[in-house]
């Protein structure tokens, strides 16, 4: 089946602050789950100046202890990759983020966009969709979907609260 979380917020900062702080969001004492981002590749496009980036985030496991008797979810880690390509010049940056870990039992996929916003150029919209779906696992399927749509929305609401902190320490 599956489940879905969507998020908008703007940002009353410019685009290339929001930019920097959530380049810089991770690892952070604001949020104890994510415990490293490796870049991994960064190229520019010399004809566009698109930066291109590919980056590997370690996050403890935060399955309830429960579901981890299930022997697959008794992993310590959980692996995501973020791939991004920043435009400078039209003031906007893309990212889809997926999960490396438990992948024959589960999808957990995100489109990210920052950008401009058109109401104030000195304003960012960020919009963010998700979609983690589980199979395999028989009863528990959505038993998990559910868990980690609760994570997950708590996830977002936290990840802007870091941000916002970020930018008011950079901004005043």
């Amino acid at each position: 089946m599956g489940v879905t979380v969507e998020v908008h917020r703007v940002y009353r900062y410019p685009f290339e602050q929001v930019v920097a702080s959530y380049l810089r969001k991770y690892p952070s004492p604001m949020e104890k789950h994510v415990t490293a981002v490796e870049t991994v590749e960064e190229k520019t496009d010399l004809a566009t100046g698109i930066i291109y980036r590919r980056r590997i985030a370690t996050c403890q496991n935060v399955i309830p202890e429960i579901l981890r008797k299930v022997s697959v979810l008794k992993v310590p880690n959980i692996y995501l990759e973020e791939e991004s390509w920043l435009n400078m010049q039209k003031r906007n940056m893309a990212m889809k983020t997926h999960c490396l870990t438990w992948t024959q039992y589960a999808s957990l996929s995100e489109e990210s966009v920052f950008r401009e916003s058109l109401e104030n150029p000195n304003w960012t919209d960020f919009t963010q969709k998700g979609r983690i779906s589980v199979t395999g696992a028989g009863l528990l399927n959505c038993v998990l979907e559910a868990f980690a749509q609760s994570f997950l929305k708590q996830g977002v609401k936290k990840g802007i609260k870091i941000m916002e902190t970020l930018l008011q320490e950079q901004c005043g």
